[in-house]
């Protein structure tokens, strides 16, 4: 069954777009906070340089979405599908950010149960790549029902590989 990996998604709280090239200002506002990145693997996101590269690949991906609070009008963050396996019939969600304001707020949850319930209806499992010390995002994905299954070195457009937990989560698993 094939699918759209980047459909629009909405509650009545959240919007996922397909990111565009013009979102560019608006996503970086948001990313330029140092403490958005401080437990990420790639800390320096925050810099404009490297938060470009970042960007670009989102872009390129076209499973990229920018997270829009439909209360404010804002833009929240960015996430994305990526490295759908149609052999294993998986896909990973990451690169998920958000404002600091959103931090606690049960946002987070509610964006990947949009993700979740669409991607479902046409994989068995999600992947989520999580840095080792991103103590913040193994608690977020370990409360959707994921589970820690390996520990891989990833590569970053900018400084060195960094070690990552990989946490899967089967349809059957999914903790609504």
């Amino acid at each position: 069954m094939t699918f759209n990996i980047q459909p629009t998604l909405e509650n009545d709280q959240i919007l996922l777009a397909p990111l565009q090239a013009s979102d560019y200002d608006a996503l970086y506002a948001v990313a330029s906070d140092p403490a958005i990145w401080a437990q990420h693997p790639q800390n320096d996101r925050w810099k404009e340089e490297v938060f470009r590269e970042f960007f670009d690949a989102a872009l390129r991906s076209h499973g990229a979405f920018k997270i829009i609070d439909k209360v404010t009008g804002e833009i929240a963050g960015s996430t994305r599908y990526y490295e759908y396996d149609a052999g294993k019939n998986t896909i990973h969600i990451g690169y998920t950010f958000y404002a600091t304001k959103y931090w606690g707020t049960g946002f987070n949850k509610a964006v990947k149960k949009l993700m979740l319930e669409y991607i479902f209806q046409y994989v068995d499992a999600v992947g989520f790549h999580v840095g080792v010390n991103n103590i913040r995002s193994q608690i977020a994905v370990s409360r959707l029902g994921a589970v820690k299954v390996a520990q891989v070195d990833m590569a970053y457009a900018y400084g060195p590989n960094r070690q990552n937990f990989v946490y899967n989560l089967s349809k059957n698993d999914y903790l609504h």
